[in-house]
């Protein structure tokens, strides 16, 4: 399934770009570029797609895509009501040789190399000390000349201290192949999904959507994703069942059928198989979690 090729703005006069999304509908679709991106959802829930992995993202994420690997942020249908919630995105595009091509080969710029490398799966930037990177990368997007420079760099070489503990987001065998004749069925096929998952997608319709035969269209989706289309459509449901475990408004039997799931021992078998833990365990987890965080901003400094 072919993913847009993006061209990133660039000028002469700044090696890299930066900038802060308030609509999210900003490059919303499939879609590839040569330069990494680094990514901060300071508000913003929706569905993420990298690579072959679909999961969650939520505000506070911190995300490295490498060079030429697709990936898609949909955002929650929240987002796009009238008085609805606002988004508030900064993206950082950069490539890997922005500073010139001995860059990283000094040896003090070992790990930033590492990290660069480590990225082309994708990296879930997560840490004790994230708070610091973020707020460089916000200050990065605000500033100018050398010192958006200086705040770039040190948020670079923050994070590739931790490259011990980064783990990659897309799967070790995925791999993309680019014909021009699908340049648009990947959309397409994402969009019906979410339009439908809550109710059962028969296999004929989706191939019409694509624009296929079924036969084909079972080859054709499992060579390029890496799954099968039940096995994502699954992903799928289970992402918005985290939503809504996370939103705590609901009964769990309540979240497998709002979600899409026909009953509970189905709904039961693919979130733990997706997510590596049960929904209610994952919902309790999600509140030690926030109890922890919230302590520890109340706690004197």
């Amino acid at each position: 399934m072919k993913p847009k090729l993006l061209k990133i703005y660039a000028n002469d006069i700044e090696s890299f770009s930066a900038r802060r999304d308030l609509i999210p509908t900003v490059n919303s679709i499939w879609h590839y570029h040569e330069e990494l991106e680094l990514i901060y959802f300071k508000a913003g829930e929706g569905t993420q797609f990298i690579g072959d992995s679909i999961k969650r993202f939520r505000s506070g994420d911190v995300v490295l895509v490498g060079a030429n690997l697709p990936h898609y942020w949909r955002f929650d249908h929240d987002y796009f009501q009238e008085g609805g919630k606002s988004a508030d995105v900064y993206v950082i595009h950069f490539r890997a040789a922005f500073l010139g091509a001995g860059f990283l080969e000094v040896p003090e710029n070992r790990e930033v190399n590492k990290l660069i490398n480590h990225s082309s799966r994708g990296l879930q930037i997560s840490f004790p000390n994230i708070d610091h990177v973020i707020n460089l990368i916000i200050k990065t997007e605000s500033s100018l000349g050398h010192q958006r420079l200086l705040y770039f760099l040190e948020a670079l070489f923050e994070i590739s201290d931790h490259n011990h503990i980064l783990k990659p987001i897309a799967s070790i065998g995925f791999k993309y192949n680019y014909l021009n004749e699908e340049q648009d069925q990947i959309q397409a096929i994402y969009n019906y999904t979410f339009s439908n998952y809550k109710r059962k997608i028969t296999l004929v319709e989706i191939s019409e959507v694509a624009k296929v035969s079924t036969n084909t269209f079972c080859k054709f989706f499992k060579s390029r994703s890496k799954k099968n289309y039940t096995d994502f459509v699954n992903e799928i449901r289970v992402g918005q069942a985290c939503k809504l475990l996370i939103e705590n408004k609901l009964r769990i039997n309540e979240v497998c059928f709002e979600s899409g799931f026909n009953n509970f021992a189905s709904f039961h078998k693919c979130f733990k198989k997706t997510m590596g833990k049960s929904p209610l365990q994952y919902q309790k987890l999600f509140v030690a979690d926030n109890e922890a965080i919230n302590k520890n901003k109340k706690a004197p400094k």
